[in-house]
């Protein structure tokens, strides 16, 4: 598993931040989600052949990369669900950048469903709500995919669309119940205009409050998910 990478960032203040990544590394050929296929990462122009192109010791790599939108760590919008939802050119960058965050730790817990009773106390409006269930420590394993990953009920999806916090994300495989077919969080999160974000990583790293929060994918339209490189800011305000 990767583990969070945390870099310390100077403020103006003489103070110091800690930058904390929180994506997947996207490699050739890997498994994000089981029965879709891993992206294929090649050269368009390998530096051998752009050597024929510029002065004498000058050269340059372009890559071309294949991939279904579901890869690596991503971020769903609206139109993931609905055909009128917002694309991912639509969905405001306020929901995505530089949002302030509250972690909802349930590693551990006995049963996969996680209630709406784990989120008794937290501030939700216009946060980043991130759920550590610690499963990112299957990635790159056949268990990541498996039966019994951690997942939002339908309860808990429908008390936190009503609070409308800015974005939704977890360190799971799936945030619905793979083997629930009416994926009703994706169905309730969404059609609030609330943003997924899926298969995050490192969120130990992080503490409970304190932080802020963003994972921006490429403004794409017509599409409803594409990966993002998820990341947070520890420190002072």
């Amino acid at each position: 598993m990767n583990r969070p990478t945390a870099q310390p960032t100077p403020t103006g203040s003489g103070s110091t931040t800690r930058l904390v990544d929180l994506s997947h590394v996207v490699r050739h050929g890997m498994t994000t989600y089981p029965g879709l296929p891993g992206p294929r990462i090649e050269d368009h122009l390998s530096r051998e052949e752009s050597r024929t192109h510029y002065a004498p010791g000058t050269e340059f790599q372009i890559g071309r990369m294949t991939l279904v939108a579901n890869t690596g760590t991503y971020l769903d919008a609206p139109f993931h669900r609905f055909a009128d939802g917002a694309d991912l050119s639509q969905v405001p960058l306020s929901r995505m950048v530089d949002v302030p965050g509250v972690i909802v730790d349930v590693y551990g817990a006995p049963t996969p469903g996680i209630g709406a009773d784990v989120f008794t106390g937290c501030a939700i409006t216009g946060r980043a709500v991130l759920i550590r269930t610690g499963w990112d420590r299957h990635w790159g394993t056949p268990a990541y995919g498996a039966a019994g990953h951690p997942f939002l009920t339908a309860e808990a999806a429908s008390w936190l669309a009503s609070q409308n916090p800015a974005v939704v994300g977890i360190d799971s495989v799936n945030i619905d119940d793979v083997a629930d077919l009416r994926r009703p969080a994706h169905t309730g999160l969404l059609a609030a205009g609330i943003p997924i974000v899926e298969h995050l990583r490192g969120l130990e790293g992080l503490p409970s409050e304190g932080f802020r929060f963003s994972a921006a994918p490429v403004a794409v339209a017509g599409m409803g998910t594409f990966p993002v490189r998820a990341y947070a800011l520890v420190g002072p305000a």
